[in-house]
């Protein structure tokens, strides 16, 4: 009962952290309510028993990303605002909304976390026949590499990996074209 309460607090928080994201007019204030839903989310991952996605989250989405947003209005000018909150699109919000409607009805279908009807786990929590499973038992044969996430992230996953590689290059070439810097050595 504590963890479902806990877990629709984080989901609020998140939430609210995101509304408050997009209606702040003033910049710094956005990029502080950022950071703080990308702590949040970081939070619900490792309530949801995903701690790999969760340090990524908290490293690059609470850190590194609120860092550099934080550089570039140091490094560039900050407009005065006379409003803190930008005015509402009634057309966005209407659309958005039938969105969230679409997605809280669809909530009741979906398995809650760790329990034994959920598909991905069998008796007593044991993993039975799903992808997983198939990674742990074939990657040697299969890619020949020694570690299964080194082969899951490199053969099986290559293309999306390349995809992330290519992301990570293009926001660091932007950095550099923000701050003005041109470090090539």
């Amino acid at each position: 009962m504590i963890e479902t309460a806990v877990a629709y607090t984080l989901a609020i928080f998140i939430l609210l952290a995101a509304v408050a994201t997009a209606l702040f007019r003033d910049v710094l204030s956005a990029i502080v309510v950022f950071g703080a839903y990308s702590l949040g989310m970081a939070i619900l991952y490792t309530f949801l028993l995903a701690p790999d996605v969760a340090m990524t989250e908290a490293a690059i989405g609470a850190g590194v990303t609120t860092i550099l947003l934080l550089l570039t209005i140091a490094r560039t000018t900050r407009p005065s605002t006379d409003r803190l909150f930008e005015r509402i699109n009634v057309p966005a919000v209407i659309v958005v909304g039938a969105f969230v409607l679409v997605l809280g009805t669809l909530l009741p279908d979906m398995y809650a976390v760790g329990t034994e009807s959920a598909p991905i786990w069998g008796e007593q929590g044991v993993l039975t026949e799903t992808p997983s499973l198939y990674y742990i038992e074939n990657t040697f044969s299969d890619t020949g590499a020694q570690n299964a996430v080194s082969a899951v992230l490199a053969s099986y996953r290559g293309f999306d990996t390349f995809g992330e590689a290519v992301v990570v290059f293009a926001a660091a070439i932007a950095v550099l074209l923000v701050l003005k810097r041109e470090v090539f050595t």
